[in-house]
């Protein structure tokens, strides 16, 4: 018997751990994994460019679909702040016939600053007023949204 393919969506700020946890999941699912900030590094891209990101987002989330097309599971990471990105993801994988589920991360704002300064690699470097910011533009997922996802397998 098969299963339907599934898409697991990380949302959260930045330094919340969606990385390492998408890391440690996709091992466990077989799953192909979506990282704008690993492709940003790998060439040696502006971080900070929102248009690029983006295009980077639309790209992985076609690839996404494709494999979710073909029956492999697959993780984004795209920090998905606001409720109408994630329900475009859920829709469109619910459309392919995925099960989705979201998984959200959340730390102290203090703690988020502190893990991302710490892993550095960021030129110019994220502020703590950044982290303010990004705090008051997040929708952070409600129990009604997170209702309309799949409990999560692991």
């Amino acid at each position: 018997m098969s299963f339907p393919p599934r898409l697991v969506v990380f949302c959260g700020l930045p330094g919340s751990g969606k990385t390492t946890a998408a890391r440690a999941l996709a091992p466990t699912m077989s799953a192909v994994r979506f990282c704008p900030d690993e492709w940003f590094a790998a060439l040696n891209l502006d971080i900070w460019d929102e248009a690029l990101r983006a295009r980077i987002e639309a790209t992985q989330w076609g690839l996404a679909q494709d494999l979710l097309r073909l029956g492999v599971n697959v993780i984004v990471e795209f920090g998905s702040w606001a409720r109408e990105e994630r329900d475009v993801l859920r829709e469109g994988a619910r459309a392919i016939g995925a099960q989705v589920e979201l998984r959200y991360l959340d730390a102290p704002l203090d703690e988020l600053y502190r893990r991302v300064t710490e892993r550095g690699g960021m030129d110019p470097p994220m502020t703590r007023a950044n982290f303010d910011e990004w705090a008051a533009i997040i929708q952070v997922p409600t129990p009604a949204e997170l209702a309309l996802f799949d409990t999560p397998l692991a």
